[in-house]
């Protein structure tokens, strides 16, 4: 097997082989619920990830995508549990509110031509300290129905589902079908392969770059009501580590970090092999210690695998 092969094709062979793994570890893995349970548990990060697939496949990263979520879902619950506010226009606002964060993002990293990891940790810093100020470092416990109508679930074929893994899905069939079908989702890969040669193409490179990290701010906005509906609350010590996980998943599934290549429906495999790896652990008992040992493990191996992928292109 060749190494572009095996960097398109190897995030879905490490899943199985885990998941055949992990079911000669412990009876309980191999079954509906347990999946279920799993998908419920990568919902948060695996919408984070679309929008960090969009950015890296631009050759650029987003560290804010975790904080920028904390902010939403404070936002969220606080205007709709404690100003009284709609619930409906209290989740525009906290999406709209992450949809500005990603705009200024771009427009920092195309019109002051900051490097785009200087500017999201800039943003990261920021959205961490006003999500504690506005929230006073506590949990929002007061939140209305329609916040948390997504973490409800449906059953099919005897397992609960929750409405938040479909609306996940559902989010990876759009995403994956705009950068595969219209000329937008081809401009972003013109701009990751090479951002000079797309201008000189006749590319709009800043205003790609501007749509793109609007899009993935937008995105977040939906993570926050995912976490909130997931959790039940407004949590202002969320997404610490979740910018990580994202980026995680994003090169387990396959995307280069160089920017131009990768498939988003792999960012939605990344998440699962994290997933899979975290829960299986769990079944086997092991350390939440080990479980970032072995994340850190298979990032390395996805980086290493993407690097002799291009030297072998």
């Amino acid at each position: 097997m060749s190494w572009r092969r095996l960097a398109t094709y190897g995030p879905f062979l490490a899943l199985l082989v885990a998941c055949l793994f992990f079911s000669t570890q412990s009876s309980r893995f191999l079954t509906l619920d347990n999946f279920s349970l799993i998908s419920q548990q990568v919902m948060v990060v695996g919408v984070l990830a679309i929008g960090q697939t969009l950015v890296i496949l631009t050759a650029g990263i987003d560290l804010s995508c975790g904080m920028l979520m904390a902010l939403g879902s404070v936002l969220m619950t606080l205007l709709a549990g404690q100003a009284g506010m709609p619930p409906a226009l209290a989740i525009l606002l906290g999406v709209g509110a992450t949809t500005v964060a990603g705009l200024l993002n771009g427009l920092l990293v195309t019109r002051i031509k900051l490097p785009p990891f200087i500017v999201t940790l800039g943003t990261m810093n920021i959205a961490f300290a006003l999500t504690q100020i506005v929230s006073r470092s506590q949990s929002v416990t007061d939140v209305p129905p329609l916040l948390t109508a997504l973490g409800s679930t449906v059953t099919l074929f005897g397992t609960r589902i929750a409405f938040g893994t479909v609306a996940m899905m559902a989010m990876y069939a759009v995403a994956w079908w705009l950068l595969r079908e219209t000329a937008g989702g081809r401009h972003v890969y013109a701009v990751g392969n090479n951002r000079e040669a797309a201008r000189l193409a006749g590319i709009n490179t800043d205003r790609v770059l501007v749509i793109v990290y609007t899009v993935a701010g937008a995105l977040y906005g939906v993570a926050s009501l995912l976490a909130v509906a997931r959790t039940g609350v407004g949590d202002p010590q969320a997404g610490q580590t979740e910018n990580l996980d994202t980026v995680t998943a994003v090169v387990l599934g396959g995307t280069s970090l160089f920017g131009g290549r990768g498939v988003v429906l792999g960012s939605l495999i990344g998440a699962l092999i994290v997933g899979v790896f975290r829960n299986g652990l769990t079944l086997m008992g092991v350390s939440s210690v080990y479980q970032i040992l072995v994340t850190g493990i298979l990032v390395i191996l996805a980086v290493a695998t993407d690097q002799w992928s291009r030297r072998g292109a």
